[in-house]
């Protein structure tokens, strides 16, 4: 008897690829390049992102015309190395298969039963994205929103009186732990102001690196003792903590946002002024807009305003410069991963849903 798991994915890949005809039909700008070639092998470093930029028009709506759904689209474990993506030209509709398979064979009545590996998937797995580019990301918070740290526990003391704190010192933290025994430290750094309303969102936070918890507070004390168990900036008095979180999925599958998104570039990371491919800004919108982790937004430049002798000043159209990727939403604030742009990405470039 097959593994529910693996018999589960199987039917995840089959439903992956099985109605690429109809979902195109229905995507509109969900077309396939004129020039696309006739299959792709995967390679090790491959992305989702890459392979169906060989052939679609637009890379980030595969999911849409590979007919997804978002429980499908959550599980991260589709395609690996090895294996080839057929173009059935024929059938308009997109084949997954092995060495040896021969896709001018396959019928409605004959296809293909992909493979699913059990063990080793995360490790094996084609990303959606270049995973080593947003991973630490993922790790950290990076953006403090309004109010999150009002509340949060901080170092009032160190070990022997030492001004700041390095790895295996001794830190005397004071507040609510809610019951968490890891926490990341930080220090809040430069706002995030919202280009249209003004209005402080967040701050980008300083990481600091990891403490746990030796002991709690005991008897009339009302300090906790922690243990510095890595470092990457010098931590001291003053400094905030927030429990460690669960790592999110690294796999994700790009989709259309669930509503109308028009949202500002908010920031870009290290504090520069222009961003290329694979740089990540920040924009404000965030889960309370209805924005997720894997929506696609395209990035425009906004219209200049000319004069015009005979009637006056006229705005030029915005100008499509790229895309982007979200990759972690907070409340009011999101993540993304510059995929694509023809421009270098400034402040104040406005992102939106996929016209």
């Amino acid at each position: 008897m097959k593994n529910s798991s693996t018999v589960a994915a199987g039917l995840v890949i089959a439903a992956f690829f099985s109605t690429l005809a109809a979902a195109a039909a229905q995507a509109g700008t969900c077309a396939f390049l004129p020039h696309a070639p006739q299959q792709h092998l995967v390679v090790k470093h491959d992305t989702l992102w890459d392979i169906s930029g060989k052939f679609l028009e637009h890379p980030w709506c595969w999911g849409q015309v590979w007919g997804m759904n978002r429980a499908q689209i959550r599980d991260p474990h589709w395609i690996y190395p090895g294996q080839i993506v057929y173009l059935d030209r024929a059938a308009g509709r997109l084949r997954l298969g092995g060495p040896g398979f021969d896709a001018a064979r396959a019928t409605d009545t004959m296809r293909l039963s992909p493979q699913v590996r059990v063990q080793g998937m995360d490790r094996d797995a084609v990303p959606s994205i270049p995973v080593e580019v947003i991973e630490p990301f993922l790790s950290q918070p990076l953006i403090i929103e309004a109010g999150q740290l009002n509340a949060a526990p901080r170092i009032i003391a160190a070990q022997e009186n030492h001004v700041f704190l390095g790895q295996n010192d001794k830190a005397y933290v004071r507040g609510d732990l809610k019951g968490a025994t890891s926490f990341q430290v930080f220090r809040p750094g430069k706002p995030l102001t919202d280009p249209v309303s003004k209005l402080v969102l967040g701050h980008e936070a300083f990481y600091l690196g990891e403490v746990k918890l030796q002991a709690l507070a005991r008897g009339n004390a009302d300090v906790h003792t922690f243990i510095v168990t890595s470092s990457v900036q010098e931590m001291g008095v003053g400094d905030q903590l927030m429990p460690t979180p669960a790592m999110p999925m690294r796999n994700y599958a790009p989709h259309l946002p669930p509503g109308p998104v028009d949202a500002r570039v908010m920031s870009i990371y290290g504090g520069l002024t222009h961003a290329g491919q694979n740089q990540v800004i920040s924009i404000n919108r965030g889960a309370l807009d209805g924005l997720d982790d894997g929506a696609v937004l395209e990035l425009y430049r906004d219209g200049k305003i000319i004069a015009d002798p005979g009637a006056g000043d006229a705005k030029l159209p915005d100008e499509l410069v790229g895309s982007v990727f979200i990759f972690r939403v907070f409340r009011h604030i999101s993540y993304a991963l510059i995929m694509q742009v023809t421009q270098p990405v400034e402040v104040g470039d406005i992102a939106l849903s996929p016209q």
